[in-house]
C-alpha cells in the first residue's frame, strides 16, 4: 500500500520490482508468494462477520490481483514473469503445477504463486514455506514492515529487542509474530531457513541475496 490507504501504490510496487529484476539478473531463480491484505484479509473479513471460507477465497483472490500487477511492474522491467495460481483462473494465469513450476524457473523466469494454497484457513505464509519446499529453494525471504524479529512490537514498546537469529523450536515457544505456526513448523520439518527483513529499505532484498547479515534469520 505504501502511504497508501487502500491498493497498491504505483511507487512502491515499481521500487519492489526494480529490485526483483536486479536479482534476476544475477541467474537467481525467484519464486514469490504475495498476500493480499492491501486489497482483502480473510481472517478480518471473518471478524466483520463475513463466513471464514468466503472471506479467504476473497482473500485469495486480492493475491492474483497483487499477482498480476507486480508481473505487469517486472515485466516492465525487461525479466519474464509467470503467474501460477491454486485456484483456476485460466484467463488471467496458470494453475500451479509443481513441475512447470520448476521448469518455468530453470527457464529464468520469475514465478509469482498467487491464491495461496488454494484452500481456506491457510495463510500466505503458509503458501510460502510450501512452496519454498516444493521448489527446492534455498531460502525463504520473509518480506515485512519492521528490520527483522522482537521480542514484542517495537512499535508500541521501545525496549523490545531484536534477534539477530533463532531456532524454529524458540519462534513458537515465544510466540514470536513471525510467520504462522504451520508455516514455521513446515519449515522446522524441512530444515528450509527463513530470513526476516524490512521491506520498505532500499536495497535491502539485494543486500541479501549478497550474503548480508540483515535481519533475523531463523534456522536449526
Amino acid at each position: 500500500m505504501g502511504e497508501e490507504d487502500y491498493g497498491i501504490d504505483p511507487k512502491v510496487i515499481n521500487r519492489i520490482a526494480a529490485e526483483i529484476h536486479e536479482i534476476s539478473k544475477l541467474g537467481l531463480e525467484i519464486g514469490i508468494v504475495i498476500g493480499g491484505g492491501n486489497i482483502f484479509r480473510g481472517a478480518g473479513l471473518a471478524k466483520s462477520g463475513i463466513d471464514r471460507v468466503t472471506g479467504d477465497h476473497m482473500g485469495m483472490l486480492a493475491t492474483v490481483i497483487n499477482s498480476l500487477a507486480l508481473q505487469n511492474a517486472i515485466e516492465k522491467q525487461g525479466s519474464k514473469v509467470r503467474v501460477m495460481s491454486a485456484i483456476q483462473i485460466h484467463e488471467v494465469c496458470e494453475d500451479y503445477i509443481r513441475r512447470k513450476a520448476i521448469r518455468h524457473l530453470q527457464k529464468g523466469n520469475i514465478t509469482v504463486f498467487a491464491a495461496g494454497i488454494g484452500n481456506p484457513f491457510f495463510t500466505t505464509d503458509s503458501a510460502a514455506s510450501l512452496r519454498a519446499i516444493e521448489i527446492e529453494a534455498e531460502l525463504v525471504i520473509k518480506a515485512t514492515k519492521v528490520d527483522g524479529v522482537y521480542s514484542s512490537d517495537p512499535v508500541t514498546n521501545p525496549d523490545a529487542v531484536k534477534y539477530d537469529e533463532l531456532t524454529y523450536d524458540e519462534v513458537i515457544e515465544k510466540k514470536l509474530a513471525v510467520m504462522d505456526t504451520a508455516a514455521v513448523v513446515l519449515c522446522r520439518d524441512q530444515n528450509m531457513p527463513i530470513r526476516i527483513f524490512n521491506m520498505s529499505k532500499p536495497g535491502a532484498l539485494l543486500d541479501i541475496v549478497h550474503g548480508a547479515d540483515i535481519g533475523t534469520i531463523v534456522r536449526n
